[in-house]
């Protein structure tokens, strides 16, 4: 099976071939993100890149099987301008269409985000076919509504494997195996006594009643933060994480909630702890109480900040005596949300980890619509 990947990525669909026990003999690639490449040849070294979209020649290739492809969205998504085909990037969705129409490919599928209804059609009318909508919470601990068009059978919707953003979180995140408090060496810059006396903030929490307003998620609040939405929210670990962004950074990423106390530790300028030198000054630090699930509280700014309980608002499990944290999710945990391996990304920075795995495909959605060709 020969496949061609536009708009690529990090290669999410050689994954999903993988768990359907395809092995292409040729994967061609289309991407032009040198940080998605470099993770894409890291994990599929055979991958044949061809850069740029717009100069793929369909002449120059053999016989193509399958052409998948997740054109640029930001032109269509409900959290952009909705410039829809104004936007130069959405323009991209007709590389697409010339080359499905060039190679004539025995199956095809397009992803992209759920749009007006105008724009749904055009696509439609171009692609001969309707979408299906899959939201992948069917598979994973994140809401993620995408359309999908395709000719390969497609037997319903996977069934609801009941996946909770607590499933999904990191056990012991801590580069001290049995440290369970806020590290300094997470902090960039500044002072870690001075980050909480000066960041510490009351949160105000709420559980949402209404699944249509919330598809789902278990809303616990929102952080007291620069944005607004979704920016803000804070979700609780029973529930499922928003649909990740390609943005990241000014708190985009998702925020969970963590119980925590706060607790006082001797940590010099260094960030080492020195619990029995006296002329260390005391440090106020959290200590997470769900050891088990428990990773170390970032002190990155802004990463994690505490709140006493409200009492009367939350379940037994969150006693009146805690207080709450909320810490954003980290690449693996973003991972685990995409259902991509622990660890396929971590061959470049963070802020490029969160940025292409917003970008990409949750795996087993793909998988599912991809078993029809087996």
């Amino acid at each position: 099976m020969n496949v061609l990947s536009l708009f690529d990525g990090m290669s999410c669909t050689q994954i999903a071939l993988q768990r359907l026990g395809i092995t292409p003999t040729k994967y061609f690639a289309s991407e032009i993100d040198q940080y998605a490449m470099k993770v894409t040849q890291a994990n599929f070294p055979d991958t044949v890149q061809l850069g740029d979209v717009t100069k793929v020649n369909a002449d120059d290739l053999p016989d193509i099987d399958l052409l998948i492809g997740g054109s640029p969205c930001q032109g269509f998504s409900f959290a952009g301008k909705r410039l829809n085909f104004d936007d130069p990037r959405s323009k991209l969705f007709f590389e697409y269409v010339r080359l499905l129409k060039a190679l004539k490919p025995k199956y095809f599928l397009l992803e992209n985000v759920r749009m007006k209804q105008e724009s749904q059609d055009v696509i439609s009318e171009q692609l001969g076919v309707q979408p299906i909508v899959l939201n992948s919470n069917l598979v994973s601990a994140q809401n993620r509504h995408r359309l999908y068009w395709t000719n390969i059978p497609v037997d319903g919707l996977p069934k609801d494997k009941g996946i909770k953003l607590r499933d999904i979180l990191e056990h012991g995140y801590t580069d001290r195996e049995k440290s369970h408090c806020v590290d300094a060496n997470y902090f960039k810059g500044g002072n870690l006594k001075s980050y909480f006396l000066k960041n510490r903030r009351q949160l105000v929490f709420g559980f949402a009643d209404d699944d249509k307003t919330t598809s789902g998620l278990i809303l616990a609040g929102e952080a007291d933060v620069k944005g607004h939405g979704y920016n803000r929210r804070v979700y609780h670990p029973d529930g499922k994480a928003p649909s990740l962004a390609a943005a990241s950074g000014g708190n985009l990423e998702p925020k969970v909630l963590w119980p925590a106390s706060i607790v006082g530790r001797r940590i010099n300028d260094d960030g080492v702890r020195k619990d029995y030198d006296k002329d260390v000054p005391i440090t106020q630090c959290l200590e997470v109480h769900e050891v088990d699930k428990a990773r170390c509280l970032s002190t990155v700014e802004k990463d994690t900040l505490v709140s006493d309980l409200p009492k009367g608002r939350y379940p037994d499990a969150y006693s009146n005596d805690m207080r709450l944290a909320w810490r954003k999710l980290t690449p693996l945990e973003c991972e685990r949300l995409q259902t991509v391996p622990d660890g396929y990304t971590d061959h470049v920075s963070n802020t490029q980890r969160y940025r292409m795995l917003g970008n990409g495909f949750t795996v087993d959605s793909i998988a599912w619509l991809l078993k029809g060709m087996v």
